[in-house]
């Protein structure tokens, strides 16, 4: 199927006008979506390759696939031998490898809707060396040959009460309008889905595991825009829209009025403009004279009252191209550090959902540790004796990864405002969990095994809050190496987490105190330690992260940020602890230049093992922080369990003796 395909696309970029010398497949929809709907995983259809990140390349003769170190192990599984794996960090770039790699003047396509204003430009300046170009597709070649493509789903938006979100749709567009001044604005583009959600107080079902719904917004400073399937929307959630000055419009009504925007005309025009029948095909693209993607240029010169913002990072080139470059302001979305920056209310409701979880992950271990014991004969979550090997008599005394992880989902189904799953469960034992971001298939997954690691990192979706947590547990005997390994991992999320760092200290900076209990050992981790999370919302949130990439954005007290260091051991196991944190102002003794300085906080809760831990590798003050966080889950958690889930949880909260 790999090679029909690769030959099916071949065929088009040959007959391409100009003919193309290679294809770009990215991985994000027309939003630059970090997932995506079914009908979106382009990349995954043409590779094989199923990881949320990466990007293929096509060319005449080779086909390309890019991605980071969380899917190595993955991509070398999944790839056919048409294709080739290319390592972020390792192999060249993408950009750097197409301009030394295909013949001066050479045509690479793309479509315009799917690659951001900063990647387009960045590839252009590579290319620029050999006079190659960056050329649109006016219709994505790979739905050409994808006769498979999924349909599109018609899914409900819905509002998000105030009692949730915290703050009025009225409010924010009235800050977001003080920022456009600001700026000297008079127009803003949001195309990343969950900004459109946070902005306008909705959410939906357009991409599974995140609530967001596939939407456009344009905001002027006077008119509000949204541009979605008007199939979509409810007359309750008109209503909503209306009442915040919000007008609807069709999703593909967004090309024609991105360019009336650009002329000053979109405050001015009718707000009939036509049904989705009405709005030509040929709308959606871009003029044939745009055909080649131009260097576009940020507004460096004197600020002017005339300027369109547009974030570089998640607009699409295909709207930028509707717009005067010299009058585009290309800077970061000023949704990001808002949507960031959690309200009072939103970081209650954070607080209340993982309670909540932490009690289904509780429940879950429990229930894991019983049928552990009662198929395979293991010593359990508490004893380290050997396994004693049980005969099965019936098929059905089996645990896989896949049944485990349905049962979890289960169990977080039970708890008040559920609405999903936050992420696919990573659900490994032994080898597949040092595959970092590992997906079990039913068809294909392993059966749980006791005389090996086990790791689960997943995460839901409640009305109130979105969790990520993360637990490594061994059900046998765990070997001498796997416990240092797991205590490796544990001192540098305890240091993390107690960190106290003054105000402008990016993640950049924090990264290493994760890793430095790893590295005195020898060992590392292809990740990054520490991401933003959603209220409900995208489980993944930026502008900030704790990384070894540089990204110079300042934590900042109301921020949420995950801790989650790791250890994997190929072909062995694999080792990770996550918890989401919120960054508080710190009591801190002195005030060292007048900063200010900010500490993390804690709000998920679930045991570490005891068994896992080498207590002679941990000091008293990480034995005294391990104990004082086991005793605030005993008390958190006990009115959400049952008298025998409470019973187990005190047990695997003991202390530890300091």
């Amino acid at each position: 199927m790999a090679a029909e395909t690769l030959s099916a696309l071949r065929s088009l970029m040959a007959s391409h006008s100009p003919p193309l010398h290679a294809l770009v497949v990215p991985s994000e929809d027309y939003h630059q979506s970090e997932y995506v709907s079914a009908r979106d995983k382009r990349r995954a259809f043409v590779s094989g390759f199923t990881g949320s990140a990466g990007l293929a390349l096509i060319t005449k003769d080779e086909a390309l696939l890019w991605t980071d170190g969380r899917y190595f192990l993955q991509a070398e599984q999944q790839l056919s031998a048409q294709w080739k794996l290319m390592r972020l960090a390792e192999d060249p770039p993408v950009d750097i490898w197409m301009a030394d790699n295909l013949p001066k003047d050479a045509a690479i396509g793309v479509d315009p809707w799917c690659i951001s204003i900063d990647t387009a430009q960045r590839w252009e300046r590579s290319f620029a060396k050999k006079q190659q170009k960056l050329v649109q597709t006016t219709k994505n070649l790979v739905d050409e040959v994808w006769a498979t493509r999924p349909p599109e789903e018609i899914n409900a938006v819905v509002v998000q009460p105030l009692k949730f979100a915290g703050r009025s749709v009225t409010d924010k567009l009235k800050d977001l309008r003080k920022k456009l001044a600001q700026e000297h604005a008079r127009g803003i583009i949001f195309t990343a889905l969950d900004e459109v959600a946070w902005l306008y107080n909705i959410r939906g079902k357009d991409v599974a595991y995140c609530p967001v719904v596939h939407a456009f917004a344009i905001v002027t400073s006077n008119h509000a825009f949204i541009y979605v399937d008007k199939r979509k929307v409810s007359n309750e959630v008109k209503t909503h829209l209306e009442e915040n000055g919000i007008e609807i419009k069709e999703y593909t009504e967004v090309s024609l009025d991105t360019a009336l925007l650009a002329t000053d005309e979109l405050d001015h025009v009718s707000t009939a403009k036509g049904s989705l029948a009405e709005v030509t095909k040929e709308s959606e693209n871009l003029p044939s004279e745009t055909n080649k993607i131009g260097n576009g240029r940020h507004q460096t010169g004197e600020k002017s009252s005339n300027l369109i913002w547009a974030d570089p990072g998640s607009c699409c080139y295909a709207l930028y191209s509707k717009l005067n470059p010299d009058t585009v302001h290309l800077q970061q979305s000023p949704l990001a550090l808002p949507k960031a920056l959690k309200n009072t209310v939103e970081l209650d409701g954070l607080r209340k959902a993982h309670i909540r979880d932490g009690a289904a992950v509780v429940q879950y271990l429990v229930w894991l540790d019983k049928k552990m014991q009662d198929f395979y004969g293991a010593s359990g979550y508490f004893l380290e004796e050997n396994t004693v090997k049980k005969e099965k008599h019936l098929q059905s005394l089996k645990l896989t990864e896949v049944t485990v992880s349905d049962k979890l989902e289960e169990f977080r189904a039970s708890k008040e405002h559920f609405r999903g799953l936050s992420f696919p469960t990573i659900s490994s034992v032994g080898p597949n969990a040092a595959i970092i971001h590992y997906s079990p298939e039913a068809e294909t997954c392993a059966e749980l095994d006791p005389d090996k690691i086990y790791l689960f990192d997943s995460g839901a979706q409640y009305l109130d809050g979105t969790t990520d947590i993360t637990r490594t547990v061994h059900f046998g005997r765990p070997s001498d190496h796997e416990k240092a390994c797991y205590t490796a991992v544990l001192k540098g999320h305890i240091a993390l987490g107690n960190a106290i760092f003054p105000n402008g200290t990016n993640g950049h900076a924090l990264d290493i105190l994760a890793r430095i209990p790893l590295w005195k050992y020898g060992l590392d981790y292809r990740h990054g330690t520490g991401h933003g999370i959603g209220s409900y919302l995208n489980v993944h949130e930026g502008p900030h992260l704790i990384s070894f990439r540089t990204r110079n954005v300042p934590l900042q007290s109301s921020m949420t940020v995950t801790d989650e260091p790791g250890y994997y051991e190929d072909g062995a196991f694999g080792i990770r602890l996550e918890n989401v944190l919120v960054i508080n102002k710190a009591d801190a003794k002195y005030n060292f230049g007048d900063k200010g300085y900010l500490s993390f906080e804690h709000i998920t809760w679930a045991p570490y093992q005891t068994k896992l831990i080498d207590l002679n590798l941990l000091n008293p003050e990480e034995k005294k922080w391990l104990n004082s966080y086991h005793s605030k889950c005993r008390d958190i958690l006990a009115p959400y369990l049952d008298e025998a889930e409470s019973a187990w949880l005190k047990k695997a909260t003991e202390p530890v003796i300091v």
